[in-house]
């Protein structure tokens, strides 16, 4: 393992364990905290990336877990996935939606390039669970790729270190989900 070490902050995903998991195969130190975890206790971990797991809340849902925006201003790299990609959209700004058509299983998505999708073809199946989407990003993102029912299946932006997938890259049905 390197002296890297990422958070993978779960907020009631039933892949909280498989994501760290994978990281830790990429050579990674890894530690599942809670999403209610104290900003300072973070910040002092000092982590070198944050993944946000999935759940099966909706974030317009004033119950579900929400996070502050300050964790988005550590500096560090940050992944959401599913309902953690939906966090990140809605708390920065954006738009999450109820979806016309859910998608579940494998679908087919078609990026348009990015750092999250680099040496991937453009075409390629991943694995969606989800009844919500982002209808609109966040100033200063742009949508990285979508299927044929997901307007926004992964968006970014670079200069703020803060990307995002509706689908489970985590998950061995997601092709190249390690890549």
């Amino acid at each position: 393992m390197s002296n890297q070490l990422c958070i993978v902050l779960d907020f009631g995903g039933q892949y909280n364990q498989l994501i760290a998991r994978r990281v830790r195969e990429c050579g990674v130190y890894c530690e599942i905290k809670s999403f209610s975890t104290p900003i300072e206790e973070i910040k002092a971990l000092n982590p070198s990336g944050i993944i946000f797991t999935g759940g099966p809340n909706s974030v317009y849902d004033e119950s579900s877990p929400h996070i502050s925006k300050e964790i988005f201003e550590i500096g560090v790299p940050i992944l959401g996935i599913c309902y953690g990609c939906q966090l990140m959209a809605y708390t920065l700004g954006g738009t999450v939606e109820s979806c016309e058509k859910s998608e579940y299983g494998k679908i087919e998505i078609t990026h348009s390039g990015g750092t999250l999708f680099k040496d991937v073809p453009e075409k390629n199946t991943v694995w969606m669970s989800h009844t919500d989407y982002v209808s609109k990003l966040p100033e200063g993102f742009t949508v990285n790729a979508k299927s044929a029912d997901c307007p926004c299946a992964a968006f970014g932006n670079p200069q703020t270190k803060l990307y995002a997938v509706q689908f489970h890259p985590e998950v061995p049905h997601s092709e190249y989900g390690k890549t």
